[in-house]
């Protein structure tokens, strides 16, 4: 439990461990972080804006209000979970993850609200990060609401209604390519109420897949990353190509299939699989381990 205090329309957080912007927020789980400065970062979440401050030891939020703290960000950033006893029980008799976790120390996962993370993860679908930033704040700017925080031109990311109701021409102008009918048709299917959230929440994890593959242009990556970075499941571990090959050099020394690879993830990591996911996930990509 994070210990955190209001001071001059600030809110902080006093030597909090297990965290750094950086790692958090370039890990692959979000879109809509911006370093501004050295030690600022600029983030949009549902119907917030803020400017965080990140000295090495205390986390300032700056200009929120205790409730607007305690209504989105204090589960957004995860902050009731203790990542110390994770980190334990991942790095015992790991030597592997032990590094990974060392090197990505400041990973937390944070709990992004689902539409947002369905529509940003189908985007993400054969691009870059800085292409999949771009495309998400041109449909914020498009189809978003104002956020009143004195900064202009920051909007919230559009709701599944409104996506709904967007056709595939007013769509064309984000530039999502062929992902503009798989944005229309995932929100429309969200929208009629397709998904069925107990099932991604209290199924298995083969259940919660099979739900989230039934959107239009979801398949089981996208679907795991879906579940994984809106905090719906924390046993999920995403594969890809990347990641097996990843797998393959630091554990099961040759490439095996996504299939085998998720079992071998959820036999060693049991219901910590995604928050392993992300230390080797970081780790190897800034290692280039497998490139």
């Amino acid at each position: 439990m994070n210990k955190w205090k209001c001071e001059k329309n600030n809110i902080i957080l006093k030597d909090i461990k297990h965290f750094d912007p950086i790692h958090t927020f370039e890990c692959g789980q979000c879109f809509r972080w911006t370093q501004i400065e050295d030690n600022n970062w600029l983030g949009i979440v549902k119907d917030l804006a803020v400017n965080l401050e990140w000295n090495g030891k205390d986390l300032i939020f700056h200009d929120t209000k205790k409730d607007d703290f305690l209504r989105v960000w204090y589960s957004y950033f995860d902050l009731d979970r203790d990542y110390g006893e994770i980190k334990n029980q991942l790095q015992k008799d790991d030597p592997v993850m032990k590094e990974a976790i060392s090197f990505g120390h400041g990973i937390r996962l944070l709990r992004q609200d689902f539409q947002e993370t369905v529509i940003s993860f189908i985007i993400s679908q054969n691009n870059g990060i800085p292409r999949i930033q771009k495309i998400v704040e041109s449909l914020a700017q498009q189809f978003g609401e104002p956020i009143s925080c004195g900064k202009p031109d920051i909007r919230t990311f559009p709701t599944c209604e409104r996506l709904a109701a967007t056709s595939l021409e007013e769509l064309r102008i984000v530039r999502a390519g062929y992902r503009d009918k798989y944005i229309q048709k995932a929100a429309q299917q969200i929208c009629s109420g397709e998904i069925d959230m107990d099932i991604l929440k209290n199924g298995d994890p083969s259940q919660s897949r099979a739900e989230m593959k039934k959107l239009f242009g979801v398949g089981e990556k996208v679907a795991d990353c879906i579940l994984l970075f809106s905090g719906i499941r924390y046993d999920i571990f995403p594969v890809d190509r990347w990641v097996r090959r990843v797998m393959a050099e630091l554990y099961l020394g040759y490439e095996a299939s996504n299939e085998e690879v998720s079992r071998f993830a959820a036999e060693k990591f049991g219901a910590l699989a995604g928050f392993a996911q992300q230390y080797l996930f970081y780790y190897a990509r800034e290692k280039k381990i497998g490139m």
